[in-house]
């Protein structure tokens, strides 16, 4: 069965505030799907949207571009997005989408389908997909790194991986122990011919320190800390900024970081 989460507001300002949008990814779908079909770009649905960062990246490629998820919290922040006219959203399960059959020249899902019961979604993208449409799955790993000036990756990554393994015992069963094993059987278990993997994209984004410890905040195991001990939480994320500015001996309070944030995605394409 599929999971509901994310569903509180503040969950979902903050989701929109610190997610990382995956520009570069975008143009890797939109060019996988030009080498196959260049012009079929009618109906795009972004699948677990969220606040839509993800959906407004589609709409310089397709007529009309759909964003749905089942949390009302998420679709109301996608709504104070600067939204393209071609741009809406919908609020519906991942495995029960509300298009016709062979309708769809897209569906994608942006650090989402982990979320999804697996098996009913890859039947639900088969169903709605025309044939020669593309399926596209975007993830990430936790382990975010942190560079900053001349100081050791290494300094500040292991404080980040303390962060995140304090981190493992809030994580949600369903996911198991590596989100890349989950995909890579995601990717097994769709009998499309024509597909591939890619794994390990580095994205690099610069923000200040306060934008890499909101978005480790955003995470499902933060949340479920937050809610069992929210003095444990607040502690956690504390120290972690404290001992990342000890260590870089900054001057500002929320120094300027480059966060290296490691993807990996699979595409697919629905058989003629």
């Amino acid at each position: 069965m599929s999971v509901r989460l994310f569903e509180g507001r503040d969950h979902a300002a903050a989701y929109l505030q610190y997610r990382v949008t995956p520009d570069e990814l975008i143009s890797t779908v939109m060019s996988y799907m030009k080498n196959k079909e260049p012009n079929q770009c009618n109906l795009a649905v972004d699948v677990g949207c969220g606040s839509g960062q993800g959906t407004v990246l589609l709409a310089p490629y397709f007529t009309k571009i759909v964003g749905t998820d089942v949390s009302p919290a998420q679709l109301e922040m996608a709504l104070t997005n600067e939204n393209p006219p071609n741009v809406s959203y919908r609020e519906c399960p991942a495995e029960k989408l509300p298009f016709a059959s062979g309708e769809v020249d897209l569906v994608m899902a942006v650090t989402a389908a982990h979320w999804f019961d697996r098996e009913k979604f890859l039947l639900e993208a088969d169903r709605v997909l025309r044939p020669g449409g593309c399926l596209a799955l975007l993830s990430y790993s936790m382990n975010i790194e942190l560079e900053y000036g001349d100081v050791s990756n290494t300094t500040l990554n292991d404080i980040c991986k303390e962060f995140h393994d304090a981190l493992r015992p809030f994580r949600n069963p369903c996911l198991g122990t590596s989100s890349v094993d989950l995909y890579s059987a995601l990717f097994d278990s769709c009998s499309y011919p024509d597909k591939e993997w890619n794994e390990c994209l580095k994205i690099k984004r610069i923000l200040p320190l306060s934008g890499y410890i909101g978005m480790v905040e955003t995470y499902s195991s933060f949340q479920e800390l937050l809610q069992r001990d929210p003095v444990e939480a607040e502690r956690l994320s504390t120290d972690t900024r404290n001992k990342l500015t000890s260590a870089m001996k900054a001057s500002s309070p929320d120094p300027e970081v480059t966060m290296v944030v490691k993807y990996f995605y699979w595409l697919a394409r629905k058989p003629l």
